[in-house]
């Protein structure tokens, strides 16, 4: 039987998630529009942050880690290492088979290029709100967060 003292909740919650979603929709797909990088898909970016934040990741992890296929992964280093964004450390003692990947200096500072033309866009767009909408969005940070987790 349904608890009807959180019905209103669930039904303001509900009105407020179909409003949110189309708007941080559009907004992800701006940001991500701000990946115009030559030589590296958006899928790839995103390995290769996956890379900087957990260096000598294997592939097999990184794999798991983004819900992806191995063979998927495996296809997108290659292509990475010919570009020279990742490079593989010394094989693991204990299991010769499994080497970790690390991104190289070109790799990080492609994703600090991205990154920074991504800040640099939203602070653009944010400085065109009233002081009191950037107050607002200042005020979501945290709950939004919090979702996140």
């Amino acid at each position: 039987m349904r608890d009807s003292g959180h019905l209103p909740e669930l039904e303001e919650a509900m009105a407020l998630a179909e409003a949110l979603r189309p708007a941080l929709h559009r907004l992800y797909r701006q940001l991500r529009r701000e990946n115009d990088e030559p030589g590296i898909s958006p899928l790839q970016a995103l390995l290769l942050v996956a890379i900087l934040q957990q260096p000598g990741i294997g592939v097999a992890e990184l794999a798991r880690l983004e819900k992806l296929r191995g063979p998927t992964i495996s296809g997108h280093i290659k292509a990475m290492e010919r570009e020279g964004l990742v490079t593989r450390s010394a094989p693991d003692p204990e299991d010769r088979r499994r080497s970790g990947l690390i991104a190289t200096d070109k790799g990080r500072a492609l994703i600090q290029g991205i990154k920074q033309r991504r800040t640099d866009w939203l602070a653009f767009e944010l400085a065109k709100l009233s002081p009191e909408a950037r107050a607002a969005i200042r005020a979501a940070i945290g709950p939004l967060g919090d979702i996140g987790q």
